[in-house]
């Protein structure tokens, strides 16, 4: 099996599709379509649509693993560029295969697109199963998952108006950061939390959270525009 995580950096995804060519180069079949699939999902980061089809409708595997990264990229590339609806069918047919081949991490991965190329109604049941099937996976990248569907699920909730739905799966979903431990999507999950503060009218609890994000950047040099921006709303 392949991980493509450690060759991913998502603010540089023409460097990464580097890195993925280069590792399809190295590799042999059926991860050398694998990889390839990963330099697909670049260029569709860089908006190079037909680049990433062209890419994609060259490769074929009967591999469980490197099926599924097809069926889920190609989904990734038509949802990106506005084809949603096309979309739909890969995401569950990637599912499918991963799950029929016991890949838990990419059969969780495939059920977040599926929540996210849903219609909007069917989203928060999606979101949930989704989550389910994260947490009593017995892959610990597949439980992982469970951080981006809460988050995704509190965002669910929000754009129904329930912000106090949406709150309680952010303060799950900053849970889960905290012990995947990545300093910056914690600080994410927070920010999430206060902006959920701002929309329930906790003013007060958002500032003060905003505050502590705001001296955490300074202190590592570093400067968040979301958090300048609410603190700005809140300034009033």
């Amino acid at each position: 099996m392949i991980d493509p995580r450690p060759l991913w950096d998502f603010d540089d995804p023409a460097a990464s599709g580097e890195r993925f060519l280069d590792a399809a180069e190295r590799a042999t079949e059926p991860d050398t379509t694998s990889w390839l699939t990963q330099y697909a999902r670049a260029l569709g980061l860089l908006e190079r649509y037909d680049d990433a089809m062209k890419v994609l409708d060259r490769l074929h595997s009967d591999a469980p693993e490197a099926a599924t990264y097809l069926a889920l990229e190609r989904g990734r590339v038509l949802r990106s560029s506005g084809r949603v609806e096309e979309s739909r069918p890969h995401f569950a047919s990637a599912a499918a295969v991963a799950r029929a081949a016991g890949l838990e991490a990419l059969h969780v991965d495939a059920l977040h697109m599926v929540a996210l190329a849903a219609p909007e109604d069917e989203r928060l049941a999606l979101h949930e199963a989704a989550l389910d099937v994260a947490r009593t996976s017995t892959d610990p990248r597949a439980r992982d998952w469970d951080a981006s569907l809460l988050n995704n699920l509190g965002m669910a909730h929000a754009d129904a108006g329930d912000f106090q739905a949406a709150l309680a799966a952010f303060e799950q979903a900053l849970a889960a950061r905290e012990r995947i431990g990545d300093p910056d999507r914690i600080r994410v999950a927070k920010w999430m939390i206060a902006w959920s503060y701002r929309n329930l009218g906790r003013r007060e609890e958002a500032r003060a959270l905003l505050l502590v994000l705001k001296a955490e950047l300074e202190t590592s040099g570093q400067v968040d525009a979301y958090v300048d921006d609410e603190l700005a709303l809140l300034a009033d």
